[in-house]
């Protein structure tokens, strides 16, 4: 990949707070026209990195291009390419929802009538039209984050940073967010998107950085992480657990015994290097007068992968405070 093919290039971030290394090392490279994930706990160092990169903090040590712009050089031009929506809403509650797009658009150099008409555009495709002239502090949380990301919009910079934006959405919310970010990169937009929710970088994100105590922990698509933590698993319930251990004794017959039953009650787990001895199975468990009330065949979870990488699960912890920095 040439730098020119780069939204983001960043090597050996690091940045320090007295004793703690809130970002120990980081390297990313995100491909332009693209959504990238950076998958962590909160304090891992998520919001840290996001701040280096736009410019809000001064890296210790390392250094990052945006569109090949130094971000500490070149910062300027790095602030005319980016947009930022971080973790809590930019906003003026004082003010309607018109009135703090039409603020943001004279500050970022638009005239009076172009920020009106940017403003009501973002309305329209934010589904914010109705609420345009009711004030802030009436909103739900979920209008207030959708508000936030149209201000970062204005300018329609070409890479949006998006620090967690559905923290504390309903799920609705959240899937309106979603299919707003995939419309942004179908117009062209990169996004590098940081989240909690294994979910979420699932659903959206072209490739995923976990990152875990500041450092990058392992990188790659969904399905590369996935891989790289075990194979696809077949699991099976019986309609009888009287059947468990002939049915495990049919699965060491059929797939031999690299691949290892486990059983819990009726149901029944095995990994499966090759998907297509699933046929084989099923037909010598029904041969075998074994009866099955539920069969499915998942590779692992996101969920699965942060816990056998990082050693515990994804789950924010309540006392971290990685916000209070940036």
């Amino acid at each position: 990949m040439t730098t020119s093919e780069l939204a983001v290039d960043a090597t050996g971030l690091v940045k320090i707070f007295g004793a703690n290394r809130a970002v120990d090392g980081v390297d990313l490279s995100v491909r332009a026209g693209t959504v990238y994930g950076v998958l962590g706990p909160n304090g891992a160092g998520k919001t840290t990195t996001i701040s280096m990169l736009a410019t809000l903090l001064r890296p210790d040590a390392g250094s990052a291009r945006i569109f090949g712009h130094d971000v500490q050089k070149e910062a300027g031009v790095v602030r005319q390419l980016i947009g930022v929506t971080g973790q809590y809403a930019s906003v003026d509650e004082s003010l309607s929802a018109t009135e703090n797009l039409v603020l943001f658009g004279r500050l970022l150099g638009l005239s009076g009538r172009d920020a009106k008409r940017t403003a009501n555009d973002l309305l329209e495709e934010f589904s914010l039209t109705d609420a345009a002239r009711r004030p802030l502090k009436k909103f739900s949380g979920g209008m207030r984050r959708r508000l936030d990301l149209a201000a970062s919009l204005i300018s329609r910079p070409p890479l949006i940073f998006l620090d967690e934006p559905t923290t504390g959405l309903d799920p609705r919310t959240r899937n309106q967010m979603w299919d707003t970010i995939r419309r942004l990169v179908a117009e062209g937009s990169t996004v590098l998107l940081t989240t909690q929710y294994l979910d979420e970088a699932d659903q959206l994100a072209d490739r995923i950085a976990v990152i875990d105590t500041g450092r990058v922990v392992a990188e790659g698509t969904a399905n590369q992480l996935k891989a790289s933590v075990g194979t696809t698993a077949l699991q099976v319930r019986l309609v009888d657990d009287a059947d468990a251990e002939s049915a495990v004794r049919t699965m060491r017959d059929v797939l031999g015994s690299h691949n290892e039953p486990v059983a819990q009650g009726d149901a029944i787990s095995v990994p499966m290097a090759d998907a297509d001895r699933v046929t084989d199975l099923l037909l010598e468990l029904r041969n075998r007068g074994i009866h099955l009330a539920e069969m499915s065949v998942q590779k692992p979870t996101l969920d699965e992968v942060f816990l056998a990488i990082t050693g515990h699960a994804a789950e924010p912890a309540a006392d971290e405070l990685e916000g209070a920095h940036a």
